[in-house]
């Protein structure tokens, strides 16, 4: 049940990502494997948009492109060094 508040935390607050993940990728304090890897989650699903549900179901379509993002965003949020977090409130 946390998880899945956490999950809802993360959408509700997509707009402090734009100056996190910024400030993340021209951070010297993270590593360059982590930026790397964090690059390979996104072309990857650019590169393979798996759809369990199909776009044409309107709202239910897009909710597992939403929840693919959410998913690798909180996986750059893990790896990302603690005072980033704190910085801007993730």
């Amino acid at each position: 049940m946390i998880k899945a508040f956490k999950r809802i935390k993360i959408f509700l607050n997509v707009k402090k990502f734009i100056p996190f993940l910024f400030e993340f990728f021209i951070s010297s304090e993270v590593k360059i494997s982590k930026k790397i890897f964090s690059v390979l989650l996104f072309i990857g699903y650019l590169l393979f948009p798996f759809d369990l549900i199909p776009d044409f179901f309107a709202f239910f379509g897009f909710f597992d492109d939403a929840a693919v993002l959410l998913f690798i965003l909180s996986k750059i949020v893990n790896i990302a060094p603690e005072h980033l977090k704190e910085k801007h409130g993730i």
